[in-house]
C-alpha cells in the first residue's frame, strides 16, 4: 500500500480531498443493513463495534436559513453499530458478515435548532448561553437546556457497556427483531454515552434509541459537581470503574471515586482542592488513580458565558502541571503530589508501576509510576478544531495546516513522565460500604414514573486537608512529534502493565484532518504506517487474537472515509504489519467521530477499547 511519510509536505502534494463530508454526516441507518465485505475478517473479531461522536453540524431552519454549530466538539451526537457475525460452523469458509445501523441521539435538540434557529440556553464546548444563569447550579440544571427527553441533551463522546451502579431506565421502544444468523453479545445489558461533564445518556444497545438521562449523583450524592472525564477507567482484572467529579463551590474541589463492578456501590477515595481544568482523561495503575491537572485551566466565572472555550484561560507555561496520586486499594486517600513542566493533553495512553528495590534494606524499596500520554505544547489545538478549519473546502483550511507546521504549536507527541519515589502502599483492602435507603431517578423519553433505586452512601472518603509535599515529575522521553498522533490505543490486556506498541491516527499535514494510522514501537522507536491517498481513518480499536502470543497479535478496527467515493468503510488491519486484511463498505458517510468500543460475542471483555 502506498505510504507517504513526509513530515513537511508542500502545497503541491497537499491531499485536499473532500473530507469535509465527514464533518456533516446526515446519513442515518435506523434499520440494520448488511454491508459488502471484501478480504478476510478473522473470526475472533466477531462481536459488536460501537462508535460515537458528532454527526451533522448544520440544520436548515424554518426561517429559511441554516443554523450551524462552530466547534467539532459541539456537533450533534450520532451513534453507530457494526455487528460482526462469524460464519456458522457448518460453513466455516463463508466468511464474516457485517451489519450496520446508526441513529442520531439528539433529535429534540436538532428540532429545537430547526424551529428557533438557535441553541441559546444550551451549555456547549464553544457556544453561548444566558449569562444571567446562576454560576454554581447543579449539573442537571446547567446541562439541560430543554425540558425534554434524552434526545434533548448532546452527550456522545465515549460509550460504556454495563456501567455499574447506574439506575435502570424504562424499557426501550422500537426493539428490533433478531437478524437471521446473528449472534448478539447477550452480555450487553446497558449502553451509556458520556461526555466531559457528569451526565450519562442511556441508549438501547440494538436500536441506539436514547432512553434515559442521569448524572453522577445517581452513583453518590456528593458527586454533584458539573465536570468529569469522558474516559472513565476500568480495572482490567475486576472491572471496577474509576473517575473524578469536579465541583466549583465553595472552592474548586476534585472527588476521585470508585464504583464496584460486583455490587454497584460507589466509594469516594479522595477529596482535595485543585485548579479547575479541562481533563478529558486520567491515569490508572495497579494501586493508584493519577489525576494530572494539565494546563487547560478553567475560570469558573467563564462558565457563566456558557462554554468550555469561554472558561478556558490563556495557556501559561510558567505554571506547572500538577499530578495527584490517589491510593485506590488501601484507603489511604491522596498520597503524593508532583509537578512537571506545563503541557496539555486529551488522551492518556497507559501507566504502570516500577519497583525500585534496595538490596541492602527492603524497607527502603519504592515505586515509580511511569505515565504515557499524547501531549501538546499548549491548548492551541482546541482552536484548530473549529469547523471552519477542519472543513477542507474552507478558505481557512490551508492556513490552518501551515500554522500546524509553524513551530509545531498544534502538534502532539508521545510523552513519557516518571513520578518517582512512592512508598510501597500498605493498609487493609477497601471494604464495601453499606447501602442506604436514598433514591435516585433516571429520566426517560417515555415519561415513565420515577424508579427508586438504592444508592450507596459510604462513610466520607479520605479527604486531603492539605496536600502532601510536592515532588518533581520528570519528562523522561518524547516520541513521534513529526507524526502528531492522538486517539492512542494499545492492546487492552496491557493496561496498567508496561507495553511496547502504541497505535494512533496521525496528522502529518497531508490534509486538514488525519492522514494515516501508525504503530509505534517504544523499544526500537520503529514506526509503521498505514496510509492511502484520500482515505481519512478514525480512532482504531485493538481486538486481540485470543490464540496470539505476542502483544501485537490482533487486528485494528477503524472507520475510514473514502474521499473518492464519498462513502465510509470499516477497515480491518493486521496489527503486526499494519496491512489491510479486510473491509466492510457502507453506502453512506459515517461522520468523523470520537471514540468507540468492541464487545466480543462471547461476552464483555477487555477487547473493548482504550478505557471504559
Amino acid at each position: 500500500m502506498p505510504e507517504n511519510q513526509s513530515t513537511d509536505p508542500d502545497t503541491a502534494h497537499f491531499n485536499n480531498w473532500p473530507n469535509n463530508q465527514g464533518f456533516d454526516g446526515n446519513h442515518e441507518q435506523k434499520t440494520p443493513v448488511e454491508l459488502t465485505v471484501t478480504g478476510h475478517i478473522p473470526s475472533y473479531a466477531a462481536g459488536l463495534l460501537y462508535r460515537t461522536g458528532p454527526g451533522r453540524y448544520k440544520v436548515d431552519t424554518e426561517k429559511g436559513n441554516t443554523f450551524q454549530v462552530s466547534h467539532w466538539f459541539d456537533g450533534f451526537s450520532q451513534t453507530h453499530r457494526f455487528q460482526l457475525i462469524p460464519p456458522p460452523p457448518a460453513s466455516p469458509g463463508s466468511g464474516m458478515r457485517v451489519l450496520y445501523n446508526s441513529r442520531f441521539s439528539t433529535d429534540e435538540l436538532i428540532e429545537h435548532a430547526c424551529t428557533t434557529g438557535s441553541l441559546a440556553g444550551n451549555f456547549s464546548f464553544s457556544g453561548v448561553r444566558d449569562p444571567c444563569k446562576a454560576l454554581y447550579q447543579k449539573a442537571q440544571v446547567t446541562y439541560e437546556p430543554l425540558n425534554g427527553g434524552p434526545s434533548s441533551k448532546n452527550i456522545g463522546v465515549t460509550l460504556s457497556v454495563n456501567f455499574p451502579g447506574m439506575p435502570p431506565a424504562s424499557e426501550p421502544t422500537g426493539k428490533q427483531e433478531p437478524n437471521a444468523g446473528s449472534q448478539p453479545a447477550n452480555a450487553i445489558k446497558t449502553l451509556h454515552a458520556k461526555t466531559d461533564n457528569s451526565s450519562f445518556k442511556q441508549l438501547d444497545p440494538e436500536t441506539l434509541e436514547p432512553i434515559g438521562l442521569a448524572d453522577q449523583t445517581a452513583l453518590h450524592p456528593d458527586l454533584n459537581g458539573p465536570l468529569s472525564a469522558s474516559h472513565a477507567k476500568a480495572d482490567p482484572e475486576t472491572g471496577d470503574i474509576y473517575n473524578y467529579n469536579l465541583s466549583f463551590a465553595p472552592i474548586p474541589t476534585y472527588r476521585v471515586f470508585h464504583v464496584s463492578a460486583t455490587t454497584g456501590e460507589t466509594t469516594i477515595l479522595a477529596t482535595f482542592p485543585g485548579t479547575p481544568s479541562y481533563l478529558h482523561s486520567f491515569f490508572l495503575t495497579k494501586n493508584y488513580v493519577i489525576i494530572c491537572v494539565w494546563n487547560a485551566h478553567l475560570s469558573p466565572e467563564g462558565f457563566a458565558k456558557g462554554s468550555y472555550m469561554a472558561a478556558l484561560r490563556e495557556f501559561d507555561d510558567s505554571l506547572p502541571a500538577k499530578w495527584y496520586v490517589v491510593d485506590r486499594r488501601h484507603g489511604n486517600g491522596l498520597v503524593a503530589t508532583y509537578e512537571s513542566p506545563a503541557f496539555f493533553c486529551f488522551h492518556i495512553i497507559n501507566a504502570w508501576e516500577e519497583m525500585k528495590t534496595n538490596p541492602d534494606d527492603q524497607s527502603q524499596s519504592q515505586i515509580d509510576i511511569v505515565a504515557e500520554c499524547a501531549a501538546y505544547k499548549n491548548t492551541d489545538i482546541l482552536k484548530r478544531l473549529y469547523y471552519e478549519y477542519l472543513s477542507s473546502n474552507s478558505p481557512a483550511a490551508h492556513p490552518a495546516v501551515e500554522a500546524r507546521n509553524n513551530g509545531g504549536r498544534t502538534q502532539s507527541q508521545i510523552a513519557r513522565h516518571r513520578l518517582p519515589g512512592l512508598a510501597i502502599p500498605t493498609g487493609s483492602p477497601l471494604s464495601a460500604p453499606a447501602i442506604s435507603t436514598a433514591t435516585a431517578v433516571a429520566s426517560s423519553s417515555k415519561e415513565s414514573p420515577a424508579v427508586p433505586v438504592p444508592v450507596p452512601v459510604p462513610a466520607p472518603g479520605p479527604t486531603a486537608v492539605s496536600h502532601p509535599p510536592t515532588r518533581t515529575a520528570m519528562l523522561e522521553s518524547t516520541s513521534c512529534s513529526h507524526l502528531s498522533p492522538d486517539l492512542p490505543i494499545l492492546n487492552p490486556f496491557y493496561i496498567t502493565r508496561p507495553h511496547r506498541y502504541t497505535y494512533a491516527p496521525i496528522d502529518r499535514g497531508l490534509s486538514t484532518f488525519v492522514d494515516g494510522l501508525m504503530k509505534f514501537d517504544s523499544l526500537t522507536s520503529e514506526v509503521k504506517i498505514w496510509s492511502e491517498h484520500a482515505q481519512s481513518p478514525g480512532e482504531a480499536i485493538f481486538v486481540p487474537d485470543p490464540e496470539g502470543e505476542d502483544e501485537d497479535d490482533g487486528v485494528l478496527l477503524s472507520v475510514v472515509l473514502d474521499g473518492f467515493s464519498g462513502n465510509s468503510y470499516l477497515l480491518v488491519l493486521d496489527a503486526r504489519g499494519m496491512k489491510e486484511v479486510g473491509r466492510a463498505s457502507v453506502h453512506g458517510v459515517v461522520a468523523f467521530g470520537f471514540h468507540g468500543l468492541h464487545v466480543s460475542t462471547t461476552g464483555v471483555g477487555r477487547a473493548g477499547g482504550r478505557d471504559f
